[in-house]
């Protein structure tokens, strides 16, 4: 897999080319666009499952067996639309993705993915995507979905879906795209419907990307958010228990110590910003 940086790209091959009127700005805002007639070719996998609390990834032929349904793909361009917004919008805007290219998407991985997730407190379901970065002949969207696929016997959900679309503007392409499940202890949460159980596991990827990663150096950008930022605006459209203010253990501590009051201490067994648990 071939990694680019935008910006060195942009000022090697195409500084020439770079022409702010071909593309208006107003306010801030940019529109997005993709030639339907170009076409994206996208790679998958999933490899074999390493761990799970209670051995379901050894005992449930399902789950062992769990690998990408088609390792490469050609799609037309129409299918990232879904990933684009419907009006002009500024670096850090948030919009949300659309389900039905989603899902086409995601099939490629496994032939039953869906939205609707098994274990729904009211915060599970969402597709939110936001303009990250953008200058004159590129732009960077960053989206967080979550989704799971239905199994033999069971269902597999992933933490989460994150990843990139990086769109060419000049030529209304797919300049590069990831779509991936991030690593942690623990990735994925699993349900068997046999014997009303679940666990939790890890699996060390399952991604579909382009062949070429591109992606934008701010150096080179005309708006931007950090990643970070970009996440942290997608979270907080999902989990409630993000809008507090977190500290660690240690500065709890000093906080009881300075302003005299009990620390009051909750365990849980899963973390509070996924859907690994």
């Amino acid at each position: 897999m071939r990694t680019l940086t935008i910006g060195s790209l942009i000022f090697v091959i195409m500084s020439a080319q770079l022409n702010a009127d071909n593309h208006p700005v107003t306010h801030n805002k940019i529109t997005l666009s993709l030639d339907n007639a170009s076409e994206v070719s996208l790679k998958g996998f999933i490899a074999p499952v390493e761990y799970t609390q209670y051995n379901f990834h050894v005992e449930w032929e399902a789950l062992a067996n769990l690998r990408v349904a088609e390792p490469e793909k050609r799609y037309p361009a129409s299918v990232f639309r879904a990933f684009l917004p419907d009006k002009a919008v500024a670096a850090g805007d948030l919009w949300q993705v659309k389900e039905e290219g989603t899902l086409t998407l995601l099939s490629q991985l496994n032939p039953n993915p869906r939205f609707d997730l098994d274990i729904n407190n009211g915060d599970s379901y969402g597709l939110w995507a936001s303009l990250r970065a953008y200058n004159d002949a590129f732009a960077e969207i960053v989206f967080r979905i979550h989704a799971e696929f239905v199994l033999d016997d069971g269902r597999f959900t992933p933490s989460q879906f994150k990843g990139h679309l990086v769109i060419d503007r000049i030529n209304e392409k797919v300049a590069s795209f990831k779509m991936y499940v991030p690593e942690g202890i623990v990735n994925f949460d699993v349900g068997r419907d046999s014997t009303r159980t679940i666990d939790i596991g890890f699996c060390p990827q399952i991604e579909l990307h382009t062949e070429t990663q591109a992606i934008l150096s701010d150096p080179d950008v005309v708006e931007s958010i950090t990643q970070e930022e970009a996440e942290r605006k997608m979270i907080l459209r999902f989990y409630k228990s993000q809008q507090i203010n977190w500290v660690s253990l240690e500065e709890a501590l000093e906080m009881m110590q300075a302003q005299q009051k009990p620390v009051h201490a909750i365990s849980i067994d899963g973390p509070l910003a996924d859907e690994s648990c």
